[in-house]
């Protein structure tokens, strides 16, 4: 087969690293990549976005099947533009249409979903500019610490979690009147805050079947302890040692069978991941929200615990079998440790010049925001390299996660020095 992945993270380097062992895999082109996914594939330098460049593209390389990485392509309908046109009738493709993307694409959306097929979630209201005086009583009547969430897509960091009223009240008028996240905040969800301790749960569908994925815990804040501002994830963990059998079992139950009936109900033909952020209250499920991708940095951790042929799975996907398909998981666990530039999330630098990667031998290194400038890997992006340790348990995994990490240098290089440290509190 010849498969294109879409995207230029982690997740998609991971993708592009499990997918390249499958033998099934003949030719594989990464549009746009980076500089991980130019050493096993080819980077094809084409925007996720520009579907005629990529339609172009996938005739003239008789490309079998599109792979799509990140949301905004999904959001902005790239499986609508290809299933519209004959010319593409032999290609498949891995991800939702326009209507199934909505799930991440909406924040309100996907409230009202929940709502409507029962599936456990925060109490919420949404509101907009016209309809602010409302919100700002409604905040009143909220106890806090207050959520609130940007309707639209922004990229990881449109949530914001307030522990006073005057806070929260503040943020939202900087949200609907000052477009703090541009046009994804023209509307905002107002959430009670959910306690427990979250996770992430990966399900695989292609509209009628489903596999879940290894579950994953990721680390949203900047800084040790969960402190400062949100990024898109500073590493994550895989399995969870708080989602034991009878909690997953509550979570296929209660969640992933709802929402694929409810999908179905809806008349949306959904194929492809979901990507359900739980909040674990006291051994009950609860959705913080859905994604209609993989996650990252979890794909990181998730990835390289399935035993079986990826491609296999995402063929199954594609094709409407997966009903017929099961996969094996090593038992190992996984961690990830995510190497940003300094500054991020805020302003930071590009163009530093990355030594140590191929020092790396208790570790598998997943690029994000990476480039090649000549020989020398640089950095190109807000979070820059993935450091992947594998272990008989969790403090190996760790200790060989760490290893890889001190052995890779850029100026002004920043991580997070305590991933893991909760879950094995927790343990002991």
């Amino acid at each position: 087969m010849n498969i294109l992945v879409l995207g230029s993270g982690g997740r998609e380097h991971a993708f592009t690293w499990k997918i390249k062992q499958s033998p099934k895999c003949e030719k594989l082109f990464v549009a746009p990549g980076n500089a991980g996914t130019a050493a096993i594939a080819e980077n094809v330098n084409i925007g996720v976005t520009d579907f005629e460049a990529l339609g172009a593209f996938i005739l003239e390389n008789k490309v079998d099947l599109l792979v799509v990485g990140p949301e905004v392509p999904l959001v902005e309908g790239v499986r609508d533009f290809f299933e519209a046109d004959a010319k593409y009738a032999g290609l498949k493709i891995v991800g939702p249409k326009q209507d199934g993307a909505t799930l991440e694409g909406s924040k309100d959306f996907s409230k009202a979903f929940m709502e409507e097929y029962g599936i456990p979630t925060a109490a919420y209201k949404t509101f907009t500019a016209e309809t602010i005086d409302a919100g700002l009583a409604y905040l009143d009547t909220m106890s806090t610490p207050i959520v609130l969430k940007a309707d639209g897509l922004a990229a990881g960091k449109g949530v914001l979690i307030c522990e006073s009223h005057e806070d929260a009240k503040a943020s939202f008028k900087e949200m609907l009147l000052e477009a703090k996240f541009g046009a994804a905040s023209a509307s905002v969800v107002v959430e009670e805050f959910l306690t427990g301790i979250e996770l992430s749960v990966f399900v695989l569908t292609d509209g009628k079947d489903y596999v879940i994925l290894p579950e994953a815990k990721d680390y949203k804040r900047i800084g040790e302890q969960d402190t400062g501002l949100n990024t898109g994830g500073m590493g994550a963990v895989s399995p969870v040692s708080f989602a034991g059998a009878e909690f997953m079992q509550r979570v296929e139950d209660r969640v992933v069978k709802p929402t694929i009936e409810g999908l179905k109900d809806r008349g949306i033909d959904y194929n492809g991941f979901i990507f359900i952020g739980l909040m674990n209250d006291n051994g009950d499920p609860k959705v913080i929200e859905y994604n209609v991708r993989m996650g990252d940095p979890e794909t990181q951790v998730v990835i390289p615990r399935i035993k079986s042929d990826f491609l296999d799975l995402l063929e199954a996907a594609a094709n409407g079998n997966l009903g017929n398909t099961s996969y094996e998981v090593y038992e190992e666990t996984a961690t990830t440790v995510v190497m940003v530039a300094g500054g991020y999330p805020e302003a930071y630098g590009k163009g530093d010049a990355i030594s140590g990667i191929e020092a790396v031998d208790t570790a598998t290194v997943f690029h994000a925001g990476t480039k090649l400038e000549g020989e020398q890997v640089v950095t190109n992006g807000g979070r820059v390299l993935n450091i992947t340790g594998k272990g008989a348990d969790l403090t190996t995994a760790l200790e060989n996660a760490y290893a890889g990490v001190n052995k890779i240098d850029w100026n002004n290089k920043n991580f997070r020095g305590d991933i893991g440290q909760d879950l094995l509190k927790l343990e002991k």
